[in-house]
């Protein structure tokens, strides 16, 4: 089964930090995405750019409107994912629970749902 692990994370978490804890957090990023991909389950991942970098768009009416920034305001952005093949949602869970974010926001676990797309 494929998982989407998405990360959130407050835009100041890493506030306060030293270089030193930065790049050690960043370690462990490079660990468990090392892992997964030693364990065969990690089809993709990535980090997004910052929030100020993104675009809502929404049609309405037949419109295309868009928006800088979010579609929504939060305490917590989407920061990352990783797309997961994992062999139940405990294993999925497992690599959530060792994202560095975990601490400081939240993983939320999502299975994909698999769609036939006819050629």
């Amino acid at each position: 089964m494929r998982y989407m692990l998405l990360i959130y994370s407050a835009p100041t978490a890493y506030d306060g930090m030293s270089e030193a804890e930065q790049g050690a957090i960043f370690q462990e990023y490079f660990a468990v995405t090392e892992e997964m991909g030693a364990r065969g389950v990690r089809e993709s991942g990535e980090p997004l750019q910052p929030i100020n970098t993104a675009t809502t768009v929404r049609v309405r009416n037949g419109k295309t409107l868009t928006t800088d920034g979010p579609f929504a305001e939060t305490k917590e952005h989407l920061v990352g994912y990783y797309i997961l093949k994992c062999k139940n949602l405990d294993e999925a869970l497992e690599f959530a629970a060792k994202i560095p974010d975990a601490r400081f926001g939240s993983v939320e676990v999502r299975p994909v749902q698999e769609i036939q797309i006819p050629s």
